[in-house]
C-alpha cells in the first residue's frame, strides 16, 4: 500500500460518523447491511448516511451491491487488512519494541 492511499483512508476514518458507519459494517460481517438497516442502527438522516458512505466507497473501504430494490453495504475486508498491515508491518524495525521485550500490549493489560 502506498502512503497516499493509507492517508486517504485514514482521513476518511478520521470523521466520527464515518468511523461509526465503518465499524458497524465491519461488525456486520460478509453479509453486510441494507442501507435502511444501517441508517436505523446509527440513527442518522439518509442524506447524511449517503454522504458518509460515498466517501468510504471512494476510498475503497466499503462496497455496495444492489439486490433487487435493496442496496447492501459491506466493509471491504481486504482493504481493511491492507490498511492495518500498512500500519503495523514495520513496527519497531528501527528500534527496540516494548512488545518484543515481554511488555503486554495495551489491549492485553488488565
Amino acid at each position: 500500500m502506498k502512503v497516499e492511499q493509507a492517508a486517504t483512508q485514514l482521513e476518511a476514518l478520521g470523521n466520527s460518523t464515518r468511523l461509526q458507519v465503518y465499524r458497524t459494517l465491519v461488525r456486520a460481517g460478509d453479509a453486510g447491511l441494507p442501507v435502511g438497516r444501517l441508517q436505523d442502527k446509527l440513527g442518522i438522516a439518509a442524506s447524511t448516511l449517503s454522504h458518509h458512505l460515498h466517501r468510504l466507497i471512494l476510498t475503497g473501504l466499503v462496497t455496495q451491491e444492489r439486490q433487487a430494490t435493496t442496496l447492501i453495504c459491506r466493509a471491504n475486508y481486504p482493504a481493511m487488512n491492507s490498511l492495518v498491515g500498512f500500519l503495523v508491518d514495520e513496527c519497531c524495525v528501527d528500534g527496540p519494541c516494548a512488545l518484543n521485550q515481554g511488555e503486554a500490549a495495551p489491549a492485553e493489560r488488565s
